[in-house]
């Protein structure tokens, strides 16, 4: 899964892609499985409303997926899946949005969206 904001996700259904700033920095899109989803929210959007993930078939991603480490400060056996390419609009299978609890902070979810 893959965490925007919905004008982010706007963008990217216009354009048909998401290509956010890592993809020319880093060299690949940020995603998450969901156990793990909470740790980038609160380090980068903790507080925010406006935030939506996007559930992707990784078989409509087109690109390699690696699963590689984090940034220091998560649990250090913890790889994050790194799409080495835009995501498709196409392989978002469904949108949900991603609100923090009263505190601001983002819970961990389910497996599942529903």
């Amino acid at each position: 899964m893959h965490l925007c904001t919905t004008e982010e996700w706007d963008e990217a259904l216009a354009a048909g892609e998401r290509r956010p700033p890592s993809l020319s920095e880093a060299g690949f899109v940020h995603l998450s499985a969901p156990g793990q989803v909470h740790l980038p929210a609160n380090r980068l959007y903790a507080g925010r409303c406006d935030m939506l993930l996007l559930w992707c078939d990784p078989d409509a991603l087109g690109a390699e997926i690696l699963w590689e480490p984090g940034v220091p400060g998560d649990p250090e056996a913890m790889r994050f899946p790194h799409l080495y390419g835009p995501l498709p609009a196409a392989a978002v299978t469904e949108v949900t949005s991603y609100a923090p609890g009263d505190d601001g902070r983002f819970p961990p979810i389910a497996q599942s969206s529903t």
